[in-house]
């Protein structure tokens, strides 16, 4: 057989371990690392392999190995070997087999070796595949054998040859859309998962994980909830799941399966240096409408604003809270001295900028910007020009990140000394110690946000809120939550706000700082007042600010863009 072996992305020697004359393992290194193909006992390994394959099956490795597993399989009948290592097949002695008549050896590009399996299957009866990985092919090539191992396991059950006619099927045929959700323990994703279940809508939840990648057996799981569950389209929330590079982008866009990401965090600190966006098939929702001309300038094309919301069945009166909680006003939130260190630690400055960055932060938290990039354009661009030569896209990032958690840090500790006055009940982190002198104000660590919030916020005559310098014209969280369990919130004015309540009647917020001291003593000496704005807030979320709304609209534009 003619076989041709591609260049590997990292150059490597291989060594083979002999006992006696026996090979019985092969060293590889590699970028100045020791791994080995099995280590000990690898022949007893691969005749495991061989003894666990189903009768009736058709067996196809993922790398040669030493070679044991191929022959023992090959006594019994057909088998494909996906191995384009020339090096530690000649060095195990697996090379010997490539010339059996039994065995497959197949090397070439990804998509060919696919349709090579898919051939040499049909061949065979059309029997199911067994997928055996080799565990070293997968760390050596994980673009070549794992997306082989990952396409060939979620179609190794269906007929031969029919994967991709199979998920080549018509999206949104029917009322109610079919979703595929991309899952991560995050604050959001339940209440999605909620409304979607209160809307009756069929979805496929699949764990991503937990790292800066997905999973081990991500991809596997996809294609096969696409194959047997056939969803419309695909959800996320802040781009969850979706790498830099644009495999998975690329892999959902050959599926002809629609994405739809939704991002309540600033998309700009997630999207950042995304090298290929794949605008094609992706719709990007944003809870702030001001990042609409950024994301098009990123090179997206469906772009819609989506503001947040709550849940109803949560957030709702007559949750009982606990005593210790009652106050006149409270405050929950992050005091971002923690964040700030540790993105000042991740941006490796040194130097002026060390100096500089918290007259920079002062500054961009009262410039109409709203992303760091375009704030030193404007005013400091040999900053910008100085930030581009930073070694690596993270450091970037996490400069980007310093100045924005830094201008929320001065800012909330500002709006928060306000308050003072009130004794407030500040809830958050230990950094507040550091922040706030002693006395004037009481302290609890941080509550959960579904099990205690929800009983926590009726027990404060004013809930108060400043809203961090991430969202210059959005509203967060908090300004829905409050009112839907009967609390009263006083905020400050976002721009978007006046879109969402009727100011005045709906929603009190603070255009100064300076305001803050008299709306307080004003609305908690109103207990009339305050039942009243929190019961027309209520209203207005209940009739149009649930995740149930939220998510109904993001259907209607999916269907909208790709129907």
């Amino acid at each position: 057989m003619t076989y041709i072996f591609l260049m590997q992305k990292s150059a490597y020697s291989v060594e083979p371990v002999l006992d006696g004359t026996e090979v019985v393992d092969v060293r590889i290194l590699i970028e100045g690392r020791t791994w080995h193909l099995w280590g000990r006992k690898g022949a007893e390994r691969e005749k495991s392999l061989a003894a666990e394959v189903p009768s009736g099956s058709l067996p196809v490795l993922i790398g040669a190995g030493l070679g044991v597993c191929a022959q023992k399989l090959a006594k019994k009948g057909p088998v494909a070997v996906l191995d384009r290592e020339p090096a530690i097949a000649r060095a195990s002695g697996a090379s010997r087999l490539v010339d059996h008549p039994q065995i497959t050896w197949i090397c070439g590009r990804a998509a060919d070796a696919l349709e090579q399996v898919r051939q040499w299957r049909a061949e065979n009866g059309g029997k199911p595949l067994e997928i055996i990985r080799m565990p070293l092919y997968l760390r050596l090539d994980r673009d070549w054998y794992a997306a082989l191992a990952a396409t060939l396991e979620a179609e190794k059950d269906a007929p031969p040859a029919d994967f991709w006619a199979e998920v080549n099927y018509q999206k949104f045929q029917s009322t109610k859309p079919r979703i595929l959700f991309f899952n991560r323990p995050y604050f959001l994703n339940g209440e999605i998962k909620s409304a979607m279940e209160r809307l009756g809508l069929s979805y496929c939840s699949i764990d991503i994980g937990m790292g800066d990648t997905v999973r081990d057996g991500f991809v596997e799981d996809l294609l096969r909830a696409v194959l047997e569950f056939k969803p419309d389209f695909a959800l996320t929330v802040n781009h969850f799941g979706v790498d830099r590079q644009g495999k998975l982008t690329d892999l959902l866009l050959k599926l002809k399966l629609p994405l739809a990401s939704w991002f309540v965090d600033n998309p700009q600190l997630i999207l950042y240096r995304y090298t290929d966006v794949s605008p094609e098939l992706t719709c990007i929702f944003t809870y702030d409408a001001g990042n609409l001309e950024i994301m098009r300038e990123k090179g997206f094309r469906n772009i819609f604003y989506l503001p947040l919301a709550t849940d109803p069945q949560r957030f709702r009166p007559g949750v009982s809270g606990r005593e210790e909680w009652r106050s006149e006003v409270s405050f929950v939130g992050n005091s971002m001295l923690y964040a700030v260190d540790k993105t000042l630690r991740e941006s490796s400055i040194s130097g002026d900028l060390m100096n500089r960055y918290p007259q920079l932060a002062a500054e961009f938290g009262l410039a109409d910007e709203l992303s760091v990039e375009k704030f030193l354009a404007r005013s400091h661009p040999e900053l910008l020009a100085r930030m581009e030569t930073f070694e690596t896209d993270e450091q970037r990032l996490s400069f980007e990140a310093l100045i924005t958690w830094e201008a929320t840090r001065q800012y909330r500790l500002s709006c928060v000394e306000k308050i003072l006055g009130f004794n407030p009940l500040i809830v958050g982190d230990e950094g507040w110690h550091v922040l706030l002198d002693k006395g004037g104000w009481r302290y609890l660590d941080s509550l959960d946000y579904y099990a205690d919030l929800p009983g926590f916020y009726p027990m404060s005559m004013v809930s108060f809120n400043c809203t961090s310098r991430q969202m210059k014209g959005a509203v967060n969280q908090r300004v829905f939550d409050v009112p839907a369990c009967g609390g009263f919130v006083l905020t400050d004015h976002r721009e978007q706000m006046e879109n969402l309540f009727e100011p005045g009647k709906e929603i009190i917020a603070y255009n100064d700082m300076d305001e803050i001291p008299q709306l307080l003593k004003q609305w908690l000496a109103d207990d009339g007042g305050r039942r009243r704005v929190s019961d027309a807030a209520r209203r207005r979320i209940l009739s149009e600010h649930t995740y149930e709304h939220r998510l109904s609209e993001l259907i209607r534009k999916m269907r909208q863009t790709f129907v």
